[in-house]
């Protein structure tokens, strides 16, 4: 009933669970892994829970904010991250492909997706031209 009071509170929420957990071990967090560290539940019928729009576009916040991150990193001089980003951006954009998304505020977040994925190659191709970009674990002289 009131669930569109909570909506941007929850979609920030999400974001905000999802890039610590990102940060913290470089993975995705799920649904489920949100509700806990958030306390609520999963499924509606048993009261206060995240929906899953709300869930996908707290994920499509953190892909942004991990494309900032990227250049912001090489800035930094850490030239292996916009590296592990771009690979986990592009797997992101994988399985946003995989959904039938309609023309509602998530689909035009996820169309925002498009922008980072092509900001951080833009980064990545830099470091590559520049010789700055080492796989991880390859080992090399400078």
């Amino acid at each position: 009933r009131f669930h569109e009071h909570w909506r941007f509170v929850l979609q920030r929420l999400a974001f905000l669970a999802a890039f610590v957990v990102y940060l913290e071990s470089e993975t995705l967090v799920t649904r489920e892994e949100v509700t806990q560290i958030l306390g609520i539940e999963v499924n509606r019928e048993k009261g206060f829970h995240l929906d899953i729009e709300d869930y996908l576009s707290g994920v499509l916040t953190m892909a942004s904010e991990l494309s900032r991150l990227a250049v912001n990193s090489v800035t930094a001089g850490d030239y292996s991250r916009p590296l592990r980003i771009s690979n986990f951006i592009n797997e992101l954009d994988s399985g946003f492909r995989l959904l039938n998304l309609k023309n509602d505020p998530l689909r035009k977040r996820y169309d925002g997706l498009k922008y980072d994925v092509k900001k951080i190659e833009e980064v990545v191709y830099d470091l590559s031209i520049r010789g700055l970009a080492r796989e991880p674990g390859s080992g090399g002289e400078e």
